[in-house]
C-alpha cells in the first residue's frame, strides 16, 4: 500500500487528543483511516475501560462511508454490521455507532468515558452532541479521529479548530491525492468553478457562501434552457410546497432519463394567490392528471409542514381514482440540496424545459443570505423559494443513489 505524504504525516504525527483532517473531497482523508488508523487505535485499546464510539451525521452515512469500507478491506470477521443495539463488533471490541445529527440520538453514551471516538463528517454534527464528547474523552488513552470537509469559516467546528486544544489538524487540497485519475479531478474542477464549493471542495478552505447561488444559471439560462421535453425520460416525480403568508403553492414535475444520466424538470404549478383547500385540492388534480397523462409518475413528496392539506390532496386523488403514492417530503439540509443541484447544473445533467418559467426565474435570482454567518439560502420574500424548495422536494429522494452512479462512472 503507498500513501500519500499527507497520510504518512498523519500517521508520524496524529498523537494527540484531537486528531482532525479537513479538506477536499476525495483527497485521501479517510482512505487512510480505513487502512491504517481505526484498526490500530482499537487494538492499542483492547482491555482498557472506556467505550469505543464511532460518530456520523446519521448511521447510514456512517454505514457508507466507515463500516462499509472497513469490511470491504478487511471482512466481515473483523468488521461486523450494525446491530440493533447500534453496536458492531470491530476488530475485537464492542463499538457504539450512532448518528450525531441530533443530541437525543447519543443519549445511550451519554455519562460513559470513552477511549476511541472516530467522527466521520464532523461539521455535520448537531454541536451538542460534540460538546457532550469533549467531556467524555477522560481516560489518559482517550483521542478522537476525524474528518470534514470545511464550511462557513464561522462553523462551531472551525472555531474549535482554531483553539488552544490539544489538536494535530491535517488541511487538504484535492492534489493532495495522487492517486486520482487526473481527468476526473479536471471535470471537478471544470464544474465547481464559480461557486463556493470550488473552494472548499477542490482547495479545502473555510469560505463563506456570497452572492449568487446557480451563478452559471443565472449568467447563461439558455445553457439549461430545452424547447421541449426529451425523448428519453423514464420516469418522474412530483413535489410539492405549499403557500401562505405571502409566498406560493408550487409542485414541480421532475424527469428523469435512464440510467438516471440526466435530471430534467418538465412541468409546474404555481399560485401566489390565496385560495381556499379545496381550490388546491382540484388545481393539484388537475396538473396531476396532465402529468400522468404524459409522463410514468407513481411518488409525489409534499411539504409535510402542511399535514391537513396532505390529507385533503390524498383524498381528492383517491375520489378521482388517481393512483399517486402521495409522502412527506424528506427535508433534509438545505445545503446539501443546493450542492446536489449545483453539481448536476456544472456536469451537465440537469435541464429545464421552457415551459417552466418560475422556475428559471427561480434559479436565477437565488442568492445567498449575506446577514447571515451560515450557509443560508435568502428567503425575505424577495424571490421565489417556493418553486426551488417543490423541485428540491422532488429530486431529494434519488439524490444520493444519483450521486454514487455519477461517481462511480467517473472513477
Amino acid at each position: 500500500m503507498q500513501l500519500t505524504p499527507m497520510q504518512n504525516e498523519y500517521i508520524r504525527h496524529a498523537n494527540h487528543r484531537w486528531n482532525v483532517k479537513s479538506g477536499a473531497t476525495r483527497s485521501g482523508k479517510t482512505f487512510m483511516d480505513i487502512a491504517f488508523v481505526i484498526p490500530n487505535r482499537i487494538r492499542e485499546r483492547i482491555g482498557k475501560d472506556g467505550l469505543c464510539v464511532f460518530l456520523g451525521n446519521t448511521q447510514g452515512t456512517l454505514t457508507r462511508n466507515i463500516i462499509e469500507p472497513l469490511q470491504s478491506m478487511w471482512g466481515t470477521k473483523l468488521v461486523g454490521s450494525i446491530r440493533n443495539d447500534n453496536t458492531a463488533n470491530i476488530f475485537g471490541e464492542r463499538v457504539y455507532c450512532l448518528g450525531a445529527d441530533k443530541a437525543n440520538q447519543v443519549d445511550r453514551i451519554r455519562g460513559a468515558s470513552i477511549k476511541y471516538c472516530y467522527g466521520d463528517e464532523v461539521v455535520t454534527w448537531n454541536k451538542d452532541v460534540f460538546v457532550m464528547l469533549k467531556t467524555r474523552l477522560d481516560k489518559d488513552c482517550s483521542c478522537f479521529d476525524g474528518t470534514c470537509n470545511p464550511e462557513n469559516p464561522n462553523h462551531w467546528f472551525k472555531k474549535f479548530l482554531e483553539s488552544d486544544a490539544d489538536i494535530f489538524l491535517q488541511e487538504y487540497k484535492i492534489y493532495d491525492n495522487p492517486h486520482l485519475p487526473p481527468r476526473f479531478v479536471s471535470e471537478l474542477e471544470t464544474e465547481l468553478r464559480g461557486t463556493v464549493f470550488f473552494d472548499r471542495y477542490i482547495l479545502g478552505k473555510w469560505v463563506a457562501a456570497e452572492g449568487a447561488i446557480y451563478k452559471d444559471f443565472a449568467d447563461n439560462p439558455k445553457k439549461y434552457l430545452l424547447d421541449a421535453p426529451p425523448d428519453d425520460i423514464a420516469f418522474c416525480t412530483l413535489g410539492m410546497d405549499f403557500g401562505g403568508n405571502g409566498s406560493a403553492h408550487a409542485i414541480i414535475c421532475t424527469g428523469y432519463s435512464r440510467g438516471l444520466q440526466k435530471i430534467v424538470v418538465l412541468d409546474e404549478y404555481y399560485r401566489k394567490e390565496v385560495i381556499s383547500p379545496l381550490q388546491l385540492e382540484r388545481d393539484t388534480v388537475d396538473f396531476v392528471r396532465r402529468c400522468k397523462s404524459r409522463y410514468r409518475i407513481s411518488d409525489m413528496y409534499c411539504d409535510s409542514a402542511e399535514q391537513v392539506l396532505i390529507k385533503g390532496i390524498k383524498g381528492a386523488l383517491a375520489r378521482e381514482k388517481i393512483p399517486l403514492n402521495v409522502h412527506n417530503a424528506r427535508k433534509g439540509a438545505i445545503i446539501d440540496r443546493i450542492r446536489f443541484t449545483c453539481l448536476m447544473m456544472a456536469a451537465g445533467r440537469f435541464f429545464v424545459t421552457k415551459n417552466c418559467g418560475h422556475l428559471i426565474e427561480a434559479f436565477s435570482n437565488a442568492v445567498w443570505d449575506g446577514k447571515k454567518l451560515d450557509d443560508t439560502r435568502l428567503d425575505d420574500g424577495s424571490v421565489n423559494i417556493d418553486s426551488l424548495d417543490a423541485f428540491e422536494y422532488s429530486v431529494e429522494p434519488r439524490m444520493n443513489e444519483i450521486l454514487r452512479l455519477y461517481f462511480s462512472r467517473r472513477e
